[in-house]
């Protein structure tokens, strides 16, 4: 199969699902892996500065953390792979011509999309769309 072919083919299968959990960024300045393991961050990043965590809204509340903006995941639930190429580019260019921020982080399994909460609907519209029409 064709690279082109095989894109279109992971497109088709996208299977865009929502997280009904809103999800925010909270870094902790000098915070190493393990500290906050009693927040179940579902995304840690060590980071010069300090950790990363993707975190619910909720504990974040409870933890007094700062955090910018709300987000919710999206898993694209098509089996994907860490070596499929150009699915995260082809699905964050369509949501960027839609003015849709996303921050995406692959798993072995499945991509997962954080997206502004308030642009969710949207962003699932645009999702399911491609996914219809993997051709344009």
């Amino acid at each position: 199969m064709m690279r082109t072919e095989f894109l279109q083919e992971l497109i088709k299968q996208l299977s865009p699902k929502l997280d009904s959990t809103t999800y925010v960024y909270c870094t902790v300045p000098k915070a190493r892996y393990g500290e906050l393991e009693h927040l179940n961050p579902i995304v840690s990043i060590a980071e010069l500065e300090g950790l990363t965590l993707v975190i619910p809204l909720e504990q974040a509340k409870a933890e007094g953390l700062d955090y910018y903006r709300i987000f919710r995941r999206i898993t694209l639930e098509g089996h994907s792979s860490l070596e499929a190429l150009g699915l995260t580019s082809v699905v964050t260019s369509l949501l960027a011509e839609r003015g849709i921020t996303t921050n995406v982080i692959a798993g072995f399994y499945h991509d997962h999309m954080f997206v502004p909460s308030d642009r969710t609907e949207e962003a699932m519209k645009a999702l399911k769309e491609l996914a219809n029409n993997p051709n344009g």
